[in-house]
């Protein structure tokens, strides 16, 4: 099977709704996957879908959910301030929300918003790339567990928070972090520093000393097509002897 662009489903069994992270450009395949990984038990839309930035692998796929697809009505489009400005002003995003195919609602910052019993999601900005958006990441929340999704930031130390501590927060059941360059030197014919992200081993040596309990909360993502998680045997089991996750698609987190 193909690997799809980076998306997270949360599924709510008890009120038979789930929500996507991240409008890909394979989120017509997404949907369909999604369906047959459920038998069809859940809506074919999701109730909703936050994004984080306005970098093409993030929000493109919203283009299936228009006139000339789907013809959805009111899906609900979350995300900060600047990407929902943007979804609004700029074409043929625009259009979406003219014809009522999707409802933009723009997000607070680190303040919990309720989408189902016991469920909240938090967005926070993180430092990236910011040049149609802000970049977001999101926490979601269920009862006493909680769950980080953050699949692009420039590096962990320009960020005003500190991931050791965010970690340690015994409610932290799983991290999905931004893993997509393993090293420096990935990008032979162009400088890496142009597209900053955390390298793997960068996030590794920063975890480095800590418990194995805290590691293996981490759950690697977002990986470029370049990265040898994708395709090197070893340096996956390097990574897992660690303790750390690698995400593999279709895979459920309870």
């Amino acid at each position: 099977m193909a690997r799809f662009v980076t998306s997270l489903a949360l599924v709510d069994p008890a009120g038979k709704q789930w929500w996507m992270f991240e409008a890909s450009p394979d989120m017509d395949k997404q949907l369909q996957y999604f369906s047959e990984l459920t038998n069809g038990e859940y809506p074919y839309l999701p109730a909703g879908i936050f994004i984080t930035h306005a970098h093409i692998g993030h929000y493109t796929g919203l283009m299936s959910l228009g006139k000339e697809a789907l013809g959805a009505s009111g899906v609900k489009v979350y995300g900060l301030p600047r990407m929902i400005e943007f979804l609004k002003t700029n074409g043929p995003w625009s259009q979406l929300v003219s014809l009522g195919n999707i409802e933009p609602v723009i997000l607070p910052t680190e303040l919990p918003v309720v989408i189902g019993k016991d469920l909240t999601i938090e967005a926070f900005s993180v430092p990236h790339r910011d040049e149609f958006s802000e970049t977001a990441g999101y926490k979601i929340n269920k009862r006493l567990r909680s769950y980080l999704f953050i699949p692009d930031i420039d590096k962990w130390s320009k960020w005003d928070k500190n991931l050791v501590d965010i970690l340690s927060d015994s409610k932290i059941e799983y991290a999905f972090l931004d893993a997509t360059f393993y090293a420096d030197g990935e990008l032979p014919n162009r400088a890496i520093s142009e597209v900053p992200h955390p390298f793997v081993t960068e996030t590794m040596n920063l975890l480095n000393g800590e418990s194995r309990s805290l590691n293996r909360k981490v759950v690697f993502i977002h990986f470029n097509h370049t990265n040898p998680l994708l395709f090197d045997q070893r340096t996956k089991i390097k990574v897992l002897k660690k303790g750390f996750g690698i995400a593999e698609q279709g895979r459920r987190y309870e």
